[in-house]
């Protein structure tokens, strides 16, 4: 199945993909520490992590989910997060949203979307992120979008993919400049991966659009859909998503050997918090 926008919200309120989801896992299913530390980390002793500008970003009110709509985000969620146990973490970073869809479908475990989920799904991808606060660009037009498994490789004792050619070269440089000491942290994002992970921001956040927007970009505007990464130090855990990681001679190694384009930069007019650990490839 390969849904245009005009199809899939038309198939989304007519009901036909929708289904009896399946019972809700236990507490503590969304837990950040499930791999879900790729880029929900949030550094609270340090001003770097939030948004603090030299330049001036359009004010705006936060744009925060309804009650239903929360509901409905939760939902949409734990149905995410089964497919991700089902297809396995790396594999998931690069699924389909129409693989996603064929999944639900065909494993009762997971349950269909129902209208209402993929409403939401929609309506986050295809809205303008502007009414967020969030003002950087947006990469990837279709929320059908698919990466093709001949263009990306997967990184050994990483979990991870990058797309052949200059990301790829890009990474074997940076190990072999610096040594075992730096790893890929993360690689090719999809968009479900990337709805994944903002949804799960926002859901912590109580439905805040805007301040998950802050520390993570809306589906469709990842730089990791189209060829950026993150690499970090082994052994650093969490705080390679933090200012922390700013701190270490790896980060100091790549700046001088200059590996380090910031995309997100401190003070940066986009309205993302500093990413020192984001390795700008396109």
């Amino acid at each position: 199945m390969n849904l245009e926008r005009r199809d899939f919200f038309r198939y989304a309120k007519l009901g036909l993909m929708a289904g009896a989801a399946s019972p809700l896992m236990g507490a503590g299913f969304l837990s950040t520490n499930d791999h879900v530390k790729d880029f929900l980390w949030l550094d609270k002793k340090s001003s770097k992590n939030e948004i603090i500008t030299d330049v001036t970003v359009p004010e705006h009110k936060d744009v925060i989910l309804s009650g239903q709509e929360y509901k409905t985000l939760k939902k949409t969620l734990y149905r995410l997060k089964r497919i991700q146990k089902t297809v396995g973490y790396g594999h998931f970073n690069v699924i389909s949203f129409d693989e996603a869809l064929k999944l639900s479908s065909n494993h009762s475990r997971i349950g269909e979307f129902s209208r209402e989920e993929l409403a939401l799904v929609e309506k986050l991808f295809y809205e303008n992120a502007n009414v967020y606060g969030f003002y950087g660009e947006k990469v990837l037009s279709s929320l059908t979008n698919n990466i093709k498994t001949n263009e990306t490789k997967k990184i050994p004792h990483t979990g991870h993919y990058l797309y052949r050619g200059r990301a790829e070269a890009m990474y074997q440089e940076i190990k072999k400049d610096i040594g075992s000491s730096i790893v890929l942290t993360s690689g090719v994002r999809g968009v479900v991966k990337q709805m994944y992970l903002f949804l799960n921001k926002a859901f912590t956040l109580q439905g805040n659009l805007s301040q998950a927007s802050t520390s993570l970009a809306p589906p469709g505007y990842s730089f990791h859909g189209v060829g950026d990464f993150d690499v970090g130090k082994v052994g650093f855990g969490v705080k390679n998503f933090s200012s922390d990681f700013a701190e270490t001679d790896e980060y100091k190694r790549l700046m001088d050997l200059g590996y380090i384009k910031i995309r997100y930069f401190e003070g940066n007019p986009f309205g993302v918090r500093f990413e020192p650990w984001h390795i700008k490839v396109i």
